[in-house]
């Protein structure tokens, strides 16, 4: 027989824990397919199950808890021809419960091997998404509140091709490893076992009763006939090759050359609904129309539609590495609950500093140059008021200028909307 054991990290489990019993196993399932090792990954998470990686001389990844399939999906979409085998505990399965679903409705070609000894052995004997209900463990009595999962009509419910459940102890399980191995498609091994460091120091399981489980169960023992369908990895590949067109980068060439001009930090303080990172948007464009390194920062609730929005963008001829604004050098004050946002802000303002305030609008006291309008009086509507104030930035030349600001706006908006952007913007020239 050719192992793949590494016979300087021999396994170290428990005397008389299943997980060693399996460790073989699944060395003999490699020498049955004759897999190169160069081409074969064990991939594990946290718990006894995650001692894996070390055992066999093949390539290893070791994740977090729970999150061994993610890492396994990302190797085998990055290198199809390898043979990826994920371990995991019945802890593991409870932590990542989410990606296992994903992985049994994406059907990539992996072989997922639950180690379900029903508790957590490694961190004190808790409860675990499989332990029985009846079940003493070392976290009282939370397994009575809850029942356990089978892991194994889960998977069917949710897409799996190939499911299969036997004891740990099994003469077969080499066999049934190896064929899930072989499948073409998502595979899942559901192994029952002992942990005899934890577990059955407290509730009786021996291989007969492990046998009889197996029994009592619904039978799962290989390809799963009605989720069968392409391999996730091939079907994406064919996909992919379908689209032949695809998004084109925006490239904004530089058109306006500006002398001395010094980096810039303008600061809109709006509210949902007022456009705020549109108007953020089109001062960045205008910034790169003149050949200058650009960076926005939003600020918004989540809820979207409710709350402050507040817009941080900075002009620099130099490249830009921190993105935090220092000193802004335009302030833009459009409602009451952006300027609370930033209400501290106003107290470092220097006296250069140029802050647009609508007239509804009350800031702290500054030592900033604050400029008032009444955008109500100049019947432009609330939703329009940042994009007005950037005509009157353009208009004072604070910032950008009226020629970054058309190019902007030619860039950012279609013909149509371009002209009426042009005629709220006009208005301004009133104030």
């Amino acid at each position: 027989m050719n192992s793949y054991l590494n016979k300087n990290r021999p396994p170290v489990y428990c005397p008389g824990c299943t997980h060693e019993k399996i460790t073989n196993s699944l060395d003999r399932a490699f020498d049955r397919l004759n897999l190169s090792a160069d081409k074969t990954v064990i991939v594990t998470d946290i718990g006894c199950s995650g001692l894996f990686d070390t055992f066999f001389n093949v390539h290893a990844l070791h994740g977090v808890h729970g999150r061994a399939l993610t890492y396994a999906s990302g190797l085998k979409l990055a290198d199809p021809e390898l043979n990826v085998i994920v371990t995991m505990g019945d802890g593991g399965l409870g932590i990542g419960g989410a990606h296992v679903l994903a992985s049994c409705r994406r059907n990539l070609d992996l072989t997922l091997i639950i180690l379900n000894n029903f508790n957590f052995g490694m961190t004190g004997g808790q409860y675990s998404a499989t332990t029985p209900t009846d079940a003493v463990v070392g976290s009282q009595f939370l397994n009575q509140a809850e029942i356990p999962l089978d892991i194994c009509a889960i998977a069917q419910s949710a897409g799996a091709t190939y499911i299969d459940r036997c004891s740990g102890l099994d003469a077969d399980l080499p066999e049934k490893i190896a064929g899930a191995v072989k499948h073409k498609g998502f595979s899942i091994i559901e192994t029952l076992g002992m942990c005899t460091g934890r577990y059955t120091k407290k509730n009786r399981l021996t291989p007969k009763v492990l046998d009889q489980m197996i029994i009592d169960s619904p039978e799962r023992c290989g390809i799963i006939e009605e989720n069968q369908r392409p391999e996730y990895g091939e079907r994406y590949r064919a996909l992919a090759k379908e689209r032949n067109t695809f998004p084109e980068a925006v490239a904004i060439e530089k058109k306006i050359t500006l002398k001395e001009y010094q980096r810039q930090e303008v600061v809109i303080l709006g509210s949902a609904g007022m456009r705020i990172v549109t108007a953020g948007d089109i001062v960045c464009y205008a910034g790169l129309y003149a050949g200058m390194n650009v960076s926005m920062k939003n600020d918004y609730n989540i809820t979207v539609l409710r709350g402050q929005s507040v817009s941080e963008i900075l002009i620099s001829p130099e490249k830009i590495g921190y993105t935090g604004i220092e000193s802004p050098t335009v302030v833009l004050a459009l409602s009451d609950e952006g300027v609370q946002r930033r209400k501290k802000m106003f107290a470092t303002l220097k006296p250069d500093t140029f802050v647009l305030k609508e007239k509804s609008v009350t800031i702290p006291e500054t030592r900033a140059d604050v400029v008032e309008i009444d955008f109500r009086e100049l019947k432009i509507k609330k939703q329009d008021w940042a994009l007005a104030s950037l005509g009157v930035m353009a208009k004072k030349e604070n910032a950008i200028n009226k020629t970054m600001l058309k190019h902007a706006l030619k860039s950012r908006f279609s013909e149509k909307v371009y002209q009426v952007a042009m005629e709220t913007i006009e208005k301004t020239t009133q104030a």
